[in-house]
């Protein structure tokens, strides 16, 4: 992988994990570098989960392969800080 290559998945990681937590309810107390961690895990399980189904590959934005990453990355920060939160992660 390219240097290039790790920073657009950084990028997109980054992108992805901040709408995951756009669409999980309440704060969420984690670190960006966290979220950017979910985010490049969602990115590829969601594009592998699209391939799969048979999604991916259309003409324009692929916006089912989106959706199947936004979720993903959004149960992965409820699942976070779900944990996080017994662990310290939140501050109350």
């Amino acid at each position: 992988m390219t240097v290039t290559g790790i920073i657009t998945a950084l990028i997109v990681g980054l992108i992805i994990g901040a709408l995951g937590r756009l669409v999980v309810p309440g704060k969420q107390n984690i670190p960006i570098w966290l979220t950017m961690v979910i985010g490049v895990v969602a990115a590829l399980l969601g594009t592998v989960l699209a391939r799969a189904i048979g999604v991916a590959n259309t003409s324009g934005v692929d916006w089912t392969e989106l959706l199947f990453q936004v979720v993903l990355a959004a149960l992965g920060v409820a699942l976070v800080v779900g944990i996080g939160g017994r662990r310290g992660y939140s501050r109350r």
